[in-house]
């Protein structure tokens, strides 16, 4: 199992510096990975400053030479593919091929989308995250595209460079368990990563589920070799101070088939974009099992 830490792109974070910081602080104490948000808009947390996650993980990028650096998630649906494929691609070489996409449909609908006008109606964005998923590997290969798509078009294309990862940087699809659908999208790709509706975010998820998820996803990748990496990504909020129940906590998981720790705040709680408990809990390191 790898372990990563996972903040949000407001409140404290919105600051590129204070990003760099924690990635920094991260790859010193052994942690594998830093995975940011990605909310133009989120009515919970209006009050707060909002950076975008593309600057904020560029500077991780500067101040780190080691840990995976991503979105969890982009909602794909919200962007426009050859933006979002130049933003990845760039970051990919600047941190020398260490980005993973995590990508989903994102919310709140309603703030994210339609408070700009956009549609709220989840087969259209469904849609439009499958299209764009399908196009943006061929935009980081490098070579020429052409596509005539239901919501988008591309007609000759090159966009370079290419992406420090070949064929591409891995991709991590998000959804909620038990719902079908988004399960299925993240088997035809390179992770999954579920969160619960009995478990909201920081919570650690219930074991029972957790193991039918497994079971879930493996059956949907019976077509695929047993060699084709394909990553379960589980999180929630440890007590960092007390390494023996963190390992209760985390060591089952990793028995059931994840193969990720992400390490969040519980998101109702009052440290979830403040900078000092986010440290504290980085410096103290990832969990050991």
């Amino acid at each position: 199992m790898r372990f990563s830490v996972n903040i949000p792109n407001f409140g404290d974070f919105a600051d590129p510096g204070t990003v760099a910081k924690v990635a920094a602080a991260a790859e010193q104490a052994g942690w594998d990975g830093l995975f940011v948000w990605d909310h133009v808009l989120h009515r919970k947390h209006a009050d707060r400053p909002f950076g975008d996650p593309w600057m904020l993980l560029t500077a991780a990028a500067l101040a780190t030479s080691r840990i995976r650096l991503g979105t969890l998630v982009t909602p794909v649906a919200r962007r426009r593919p050859q933006q979002l494929a130049r933003q990845v691609a760039t970051l990919d070489v600047l941190s020398g091929g260490r980005v993973t996409f995590g990508a989903g449909l994102g919310g709140p609908v309603e703030d994210e989308y339609g408070s700009f006008g956009d549609t709220t109606d989840p087969k259209v964005l469904a849609e439009r995250l499958d299209e764009g998923l399908d196009l943006l590997p061929r935009y980081w290969s490098g070579e020429a595209v052409n596509h005539e798509g239901r919501h988008y078009q591309a007609r000759d294309v090159t966009l370079l460079p290419a992406t420090a990862q070949r064929p591409r940087p891995p991709i991590w699809i998000a959804g909620f368990w038990p719902n079908r659908p988004p399960m299925r999208r993240a088997a035809r790709w390179d992770g999954a990563v579920p969160l619960f509706t009995d478990a909201k975010h920081g919570h650690v998820p219930p074991l029972d589920q957790v193991r039918d998820l497994v079971a879930y996803l493996r059956k949907q990748r019976e077509d695929r070799s047993p060699d084709t990496p394909f990553e379960i990504v589980l999180g929630g909020a440890t007590p960092g101070e007390d390494a023996a129940r963190t390992r209760d906590l985390v060591g089952p998981l990793a028995e059931a088939g994840a193969t990720w720790w992400d390490e969040r705040q519980i998101q109702t709680g009052e440290g979830l974009d403040r900078l000092t408990p986010v440290l504290r809990r980085v410096e103290q390191g990832p969990p050991v099992l």
